[in-house]
């Protein structure tokens, strides 16, 4: 493995900001659809863009980012794209989580590289699944991995829909390895598990941290191909359902919902935390939350 990461770095983020602009403009393209149901009259959304900066403890540069945001669209009330390029030194608290989990030299040479894409979607129809996805790899001059997944949060749910789904997920790890797919399934049911409601936030999906094989381009492209299976996995589902007409009792349901979504991120979602403990711009952190959600 040669000492300098830089090229890996660049391919790493360069490619985190090529799915970014694939998955913009496949939603663009489903806001321009026409059969969009109850707002098909609307004006249909756009994202709006906003560079976000990380500001290292002693004030300096330590990277930043691009969010693109859409909101009020026919088809998305919300949803956020964001890619992230950041580096610095990680303090105390960093420090120690990453030791926790095995990442050598953190006494010795603290700094970081990290790099990827954060994607969240709520939808205006309550039949339209949520969804979630991120890529993204890690950096430090002694250890590096790769880490990711994407799952589905519908508050209605369609047992056709989260077959499509996860079926998308297997034809697209198959390739490197049958074993791949259930045991990140397996983990994506463990990782967005709900402990203090005592049930899952959605139907799953897949998800890794910590990936490390040794060899860096077959666990790059284990990455890609999970970024890969979004787009097929997801757009299906909302070109079935959007156009379904909903009741208030659905509308009702799906705020109920977010307001589980929103538990999970904001109490145990580790890129929330890392995000917000490493000085990353908070808007783009808190970006996964809903925009509007209820409690009963």
């Amino acid at each position: 493995m040669s000492n300098d990461f830089t090229p890996r770095k660049r391919r790493a983020a360069d490619w985190f900001t090529a799915l970014r602009d694939q998955i913009v403009t496949a939603f663009e393209g489903l806001e321009d659809s026409h059969d969009t149901g109850p707002l098909s009259d609307a004006a249909p959304g756009r994202f709006e863009l906003t560079k976000t900066k990380r500001t290292a403890d002693d004030g300096s540069d330590a990277g930043g980012g691009l969010m693109s945001v859409m909101r009020g669209g026919r088809v998305f009330e919300k949803v956020g794209v964001n890619v992230s390029e950041v580096y610095g030194v990680l303090g105390p608290a960093a420090q120690k989580a990453m030791a926790a989990r095995g990442v050598p030299g953190m006494e010795d040479n603290p700094s970081f590289w990290a790099s990827g894409i954060s994607l969240v979607a709520h939808m205006q129809n309550p039949h339209c699944p949520a969804v979630h996805m991120n890529t993204r790899m890690f950096w430090t001059p002694h250890a590096w991995w790769f880490g990711g997944g994407s799952d589905l949060n519908p508050c209605i749910e369609y047992e056709a829909d989260t077959a499509h789904f996860h079926n998308q997920q297997r034809l697209h790890l198959d390739p490197h390895g049958t074993g791949h797919y259930p045991r990140l399934k397996a983990w994506a049911d463990d990782y967005f598990y709900i402990p203090h409601r005592q049930r899952a936030r959605g139907v799953g999906g897949i998800f890794m941290d910590d990936q490390n094989s040794g060899d860096w381009e077959a666990d790059f492209a284990l990455t890609q191909d999970i970024g890969r299976a979004f787009l097929p996995a997801f757009v299906p589902l909302i070109e079935t359902r959007r156009a379904q007409a909903w009741t208030d009792a659905d509308k009702d349901a799906q705020l109920v919902h977010r307001g589980l979504y929103a538990e999970y991120n904001l109490v145990y979602d580790r890129g929330t935390k890392f995000g917000l403990a490493t000085g990353h711009d908070p808007s783009a952190v808190l970006m996964s939350l809903p925009p509007m959600a209820k409690w009963v």
